[in-house]
């Protein structure tokens, strides 16, 4: 904007419009003067930068790209040998799927698994595992477990008949046939809220029963009477990824768990099914480190869980928590009209063990170790 005076002849605000204008002029060549100056400075740097490069030291060089791969190898390291956090769908689809998967069961091959291993050489290799552990993180907090992997035969054979895990016992721990709700308040909680989730994708799997005996992915399971099956999402520590697949709402409510034993061979997450007239025989689960959670999906009258003695029965849309380290059964003398019994089972961490015991007993556990 330029002022012109009024006062001023004709000619004058010509010349005053024009010198004006001159300045404009040369305000736009200085800063186009500049920026080429910028971008020449630019150029100059990035080729300082390359030619510094092409003068550095080959043997700097080597150091420098020697350092970087051993940063990614270390990174790989600590990120594979860490106990895994609760692991998807996708990431186990590949391996669950090649590794003994037979109609959606997983069934262990290996003579080496502790799960499955009922000699004297149990408690060595729990022992070995238990100081490979500490080796590579700490004996931080592992005094319980260390006294229960070195007096374990003592503590299974002198056990009341009542409660005898079958293999492996972390001494210290209440004992209680059942367990209230608070025990696990958030995660009884995150069920229950998820009951008709877990209900609808049940009864969409239970339609294939009309088609055939035995549907793909699910197991029936041995008992003096009746039927029983079970649907496994995660059995003994590993994914089963074509089940999962088919309950996908349900498996994620699994991961928004925060006590659910996803990491060794002691977890599980299934559907279970008793259809009337099924008595299932009295036993021991195979540890008291866990608490075994039902939540009732149907649950017709008759029907009946006992613990260590005590009966309880199951209610729809209502958690049950109990240690299945004790002698406990369950039946169901419902009548047939009134259809099966169905809860989704799932096994949490017993309230009482703590966190670094819960890492080093994923590790020690870990499936196929």
């Amino acid at each position: 904007m330029v002022w012109v005076p009024l006062g001023h002849p004709r000619t004058n605000r010509l010349t005053i419009l024009h010198t004006s204008n001159n300045n404009c002029t040369k305000m736009s060549v200085a800063w186009l003067l500049d920026w080429s100056w910028s971008l020449d400075g630019l150029r100059d740097c990035i080729a300082t930068g390359i030619q510094s490069v092409r003068d550095c030291d080959t043997m700097a060089l080597t150091t420098v790209a020697c350092l970087l791969v051993l940063f990614v190898w270390y990174c790989y390291h600590v990120g594979r040998e860490q106990p895994r956090p609760y692991v998807t769908v996708n990431s186990l689809m590949q391996s669950a799927d090649v590794n003994g998967l037979q109609n959606g069961y997983v069934y262990c091959h290996s003579p080496e698994c502790v799960r499955c291993t009922h000699n004297d050489g149990l408690n060595q290799k729990l022992y070995h595992n238990l100081q490979e552990y500490a080796k590579r993180y700490s004996w931080s907090g592992m005094g319980r477990i260390h006294k229960g992997i070195r007096e374990q035969g003592r503590y299974l054979n002198s056990r009341p008949s009542i409660q005898k895990p079958e293999v492996f016992f972390l001494p210290d721990l209440p004992t209680t046939p059942y367990f209230s709700r608070d025990a696990q308040k958030h995660d009884v909680e995150l069920l229950e809220r998820n009951f008709q989730t877990i209900l609808c994708e049940f009864e969409t799997l239970y339609k294939a029963f009309s088609n055939c005996s035995l549907p793909q992915g699910w197991k029936m399971n041995s008992t003096p009477s009746g039927e029983w099956f079970t649907f496994y999402l995660v059995n003994q520590g590993v994914c089963v990824p074509r089940n999962c697949r088919k309950c996908p709402r349900t498996y994620r409510l699994l991961g928004s768990l925060r006590t659910c034993i996803g990491n060794n061979v002691f977890g599980n997450a299934c559907i279970s099914v008793l259809s009337p007239g099924t008595v299932i025989t009295e036993h021991y689960g195979p540890t008291n480190i866990r608490i075994r959670c039902h939540l009732g999906l149907k649950t017709p009258s008759g029907c009946e869980l006992v613990v260590g003695g005590e009966p309880q029965c199951w209610a729809e849309g209502r958690c049950l928590l109990f240690d299945d380290s004790f002698l406990h059964t369950a039946f169901h003398e419902g009548s047939a009209e009134e259809g099966p019994r169905v809860v989704f089972m799932v096994d949490l961490w017993h309230p009482n063990v703590a966190a670094a015991e819960r890492q080093a007993l994923d590790f020690i556990f870990a499936p196929g170790r």
